[in-house]
């Protein structure tokens, strides 16, 4: 760089807040000037939200520690998410999708083959909840920290206030030297090439930068309203567009799992913090009206129909056909949304970010490498929505119209279609997955766990028994395997304490 180079973040949030962080933590103040433009007049959607993982990977790469942002953040761990009400097969009418531990590197084989065995028919065991260590910490309500004496760790994400981390991470950047800059954009100004020049607040000042990051939410002010970026819906194999969202009581024992229990145009959430349980209802305006929405996720919760003030969101699910054009970057919402079914939102745009960051250094500040990035992000989009997408078209409800209408939907990509043939045939699902190189989304045990889940099986003729290839592995020993190192693991709300 012949210059230090100047960036500006139009939007704070949560998604605002964390580019600026990865911005400013890569990139040293006297290189890479960072500033965070916020509108004072302009609200976060502030909801119970959960992550996976890799939220755990941005707070270490920044360089904080669990007891300094979950106590101010209401924060809670997560090992994983119970479906319930999803499948109406008997015997399949809940599962549970783990986070991967240490341990279920072994138990992990033998839940493929049994699948595998199942698909053909043979009398196995296939409850996903049967083979994972986090399956046995969310039943019983421990946290995903072990013991000083157990040297295996457990993946794990977590539950959090949305608002509170956004002042976080808005805190934690100004002290890695970002400057907040509190005002409000009202028009900005393209230079000859197209590109963003400076933008114009309300005041008349003007706020020039080589670069602009997008974190203006659906509104997309930068992107989609300014550069024209045109935006590909989802809406033809998603069919939520909307939420209504309340809050209750915590409870004395809180869960460490998401709950995602089957409503009748939908599905509601159960999200446990330290100081409430965020509940929402996502639904399709299509099959059902706010009013609705909100008397039966009320009816679900016992509440009466006055007792708790309801907020009721839309959403926008899809992508921008081009996440880094001309001299911008879109995160967050301004970029796309798939639905919150797998709490996938922080991790995008953390992908977002951290490839742009080493994109944007591979071609010298330039952006020669901005079309491999933007293929990137776009196929990391659609490999989740594959993969939500099929939630939806496997279930076998029949109790409404939403419900028989998502599994009648063909619309899908040619992924996952591939997908359900070969599970459906009896084929390798762990050798079709990697062959499409889509791993890196969702790994072949998630993809068993959900359609095992769902109990995706034969189930036209009665199950073999007897044969000599169910007996490869000890079920009653690998129950007891998991049984005894969850003794290594102490009550959830201890381990919330713990970091006070």
């Amino acid at each position: 760089m012949n210059k230090p180079l100047s960036i500006i973040v139009l939007g704070g949030g949560t998604a605002g807040w964390m580019a600026a962080n990865l911005m400013a933590k890569r990139w040293p103040s006297e290189k890479v000037g960072v500033r965070v433009i916020e509108s004072p007049d302009i609200g976060i959607i502030g909801v119970g939200e959960g992550s996976t993982p890799q939220l755990k990977a941005f707070f270490d790469e920044i360089g904080v520690n669990e007891s300094e942002w979950m106590p101010r953040c209401n924060a809670t761990y997560k090992t994983g998410i119970t479906f319930k009400g999803w499948s109406a097969i008997p015997g399949y009418e809940q599962y549970f999708h783990p986070f991967p531990a240490r341990t279920d590197r072994d138990t992990a084989q033998a839940f493929v083959y049994n699948c595998f065995l199942r698909r053909q028919n043979l009398n196995v065991e296939v409850a996903p909840d049967t083979y994972f260590l986090p399956a046995y910490l969310a039943k019983r309500k421990l946290g995903p920290i072990p013991d000083e004496n157990f040297p295996f760790p457990v993946s794990y994400g977590y539950h959090f206030d949305s608002h509170l981390v956004g002042e976080f991470l808005r805190d934690k950047a100004v002290e890695l030297g970002v400057e907040h800059i509190s005002d409000k954009v009202v028009d900005l100004s393209l230079d000859a090439q197209g590109d963003i020049d400076h933008l114009l607040s309300a005041s008349g000042k003007r706020y020039h930068a080589d670069f602009f990051v997008d974190a203006t939410g659906f509104k997309s002010v930068l992107m989609q309203q300014a550069l024209g970026v045109s935006f590909e819906s989802f809406d033809s194999n998603l069919f939520n567009d909307a939420a209504v969202v309340l809050p209750t009581e915590s409870a004395e024992q809180p869960n460490s799992q998401t709950i995602s229990t089957a409503m009748k145009c939908g599905w509601r959430w159960d999200i446990p913090l330290t100081h409430r349980t965020g509940n929402g209802y996502v639904y399709s305006s299509q099959f059902c009206d706010a009013e609705s929405a909100e008397a039966e996720l009320k009816a679900a919760l016992g509440l009466r129909a006055s007792e708790v003030e309801a907020r009721h969101l839309k959403m926008r699910v899809g992508q921008v056909r081009e996440h880094w054009h001309r001299n911008c970057l879109a995160v967050g919402l301004s970029q796309g949304f798939i639905e919150p079914l797998e709490a996938t939102a922080l991790h995008l745009v953390q992908e977002t970010v951290s490839n742009f960051i080493r994109a944007y250094e591979q071609s010298d500040f330039e952006s020669r490498d901005r079309d491999d990035f933007n293929a990137t992000i776009r196929a990391r989009f659609e490999g989740i929505r594959d993969y939500i997408v099929c939630h939806y078209k496997v279930n076998s409800r029949s109790d409404s119209d939403y419900w028989i209408a998502n599994r009648d939907n063909e619309n899908l990509s040619d992924s996952l279609q591939s997908i359900l043939q070969v599970w459906r045939t009896g084929g390798d699902l762990s050798e079709e997955i990697s062959r499409q190189g889509i791993d890196d989304y969702y790994s072949t045990l998630s993809w068993h766990s959900l359609l095992s889940g769902y109990g995706i099986f034969p189930h036209n003729q009665a199950l073999i028994s007897g044969d000599r290839r169910a007996q490869r592995f000890d079920m009653a020993a690998l129950r007891d395997f998991n049984e005894r190192c969850a003794l290594n693991f102490r009550s959830h709300a201890s381990q919330l304490t713990k970091l006070n």
